[in-house]
C-alpha cells in the first residue's frame, strides 16, 4: 500500500492545482506526469520527501520551477514556509503566477535564473528537482553558494557520477555535500535521493 504524510486539509488544493496545471498544459508544456497516479508517486512524493527536511517557518527558493514542482506543491503541503520560485523562462513565469492565484497559495514568482536572484537575496534553503548535473549547479552557484543556504536536490541513481564529475572540474571544493534522504519510487528499481549540499566556509 502506498501512502504519503500529506495534511488531509491539502488534498482540495492538490486537485485543484493538478487540474489548473493539466489545463495550462494543452498549450504549454510544463509537466509529463499528466494523471493523478504519475503526480502521487512522482510529484508529490519528491515533495514530501523534501517537505520532511525543511523546519518551520524558513524562506524557500524553487529553482527552476517549471510547472510548479516541487515549490508550488510545497507551498500547498507546507503552508508555514515563505516560499519563491523561479524559471528564467517568461512564458512559464507567467503561467506559474497564474496557477498560484487559481490555487490561491502565497508564493512570490521570479522571471529570472536563480542565481541572478541570489546576488540580492538569501534564503534558508533552496530546492531542485530536475534541473541539471551537478556539475551545472556547481558552475551557475559558484559565486552565491552562501546565498541558497541548504540545497536540497532530488536525484537518481546517477548523482554518484555527477558528483564525481563535478569534483573532477573542481567544482563543489568549497561545498559540503551528504545525502539526507533515500527513498523507493513506485514502479522502479532505483532509489532516488535527496542531495543537501551547502558553502563550507
Amino acid at each position: 500500500m502506498f501512502e504519503l504524510d500529506v495534511p488531509p486539509t491539502a488534498y482540495p488544493q492538490l486537485k485543484q492545482y493538478c487540474q489548473a496545471l493539466w489545463e495550462i498544459n494543452k498549450d504549454l508544456n510544463l509537466t509529463r506526469h499528466t494523471t493523478y497516479e504519475k503526480f502521487v508517486t512522482r510529484d508529490l512524493l519528491d515533495t514530501v520527501e523534501l517537505s520532511k527536511l525543511i523546519p518551520e517557518g524558513k524562506e524557500v527558493l524553487d529553482i527552476g520551477s517549471g510547472g510548479g514542482v516541487p515549490g508550488m506543491v510545497l507551498s500547498i503541503i507546507r503552508p508555514d514556509l515563505k516560499i519563491a520560485l523561479t524559471d528564467s523562462v517568461g512564458k512559464k513565469a507567467v503561467a506559474l503566477g497564474e496557477l498560484a492565484e487559481t490555487v490561491g497559495v502565497n508564493v512570490e514568482v521570479y522571471k529570472c535564473r536563480a542565481e541572478e536572484l541570489l546576488e540580492d537575496f538569501n534564503y534558508d534553503y533552496t530546492t531542485a528537482r530536475a534541473v541539471g548535473p551537478l556539475k551545472k549547479m556547481g558552475t551557475w552557484f559558484v559565486d552565491v553558494w552562501p546565498s541558497l543556504g541548504r540545497l536540497l536536490a532530488v536525484k537518481g541513481p546517477k548523482w554518484i557520477e555527477e558528483k564525481a564529475e563535478a569534483d573532477e572540474l573542481g567544482l563543489l571544493k568549497n561545498v559540503d555535500l551528504r545525502v539526507v534522504a533515500e527513498y523507493e519510487v513506485p514502479g522502479l528499481d532505483w532509489k532516488s535521493v535527496v542531495l543537501q549540499l551547502k558553502a563550507s566556509r
